[in-house]
């Protein structure tokens, strides 16, 4: 779970779908939707305007504190790295606690 921080849907959450590694984006569900218009296809015999979430930069959305958030107030936390019995593992910077 992510929380936008930046550009039109600011303040919203979601649930990450899909990663783009390559152009450093996400799509995260019902955030930055677009519409499609298609034309009468196999999938769609109609045809018509689809609706669907486009890739936002990964640097607009913050991860969600696990461990501080709750349904009601969503906790927005940046992400650290330490090494942990010779591993790397990903932190909370706001709870310190590890994120799995």
């Amino acid at each position: 779970m992510v929380f936008v921080n930046a550009g039109n849907d600011k303040g919203r959450t979601g649930k990450v779908l899909e990663v783009l590694r390559d152009e450093d984006r996400v799509i995260v569900e019902g955030v930055n939707m677009i519409s499609r218009h298609t034309k009468p296809n196999a999938k769609a015999p109609q045809g018509g305007i689809i609706k669907r979430e486009a890739p936002i930069h990964i640097s607009n959305v913050n991860l969600l504190d696990p461990e501080q958030s709750t349904a009601a107030k969503p906790v927005p936390t940046r992400v650290g790295h330490k090494i942990e019995n010779g591993k790397k593992v990903r932190y909370s910077k706001k709870s310190g606690k590890e994120i799995k």
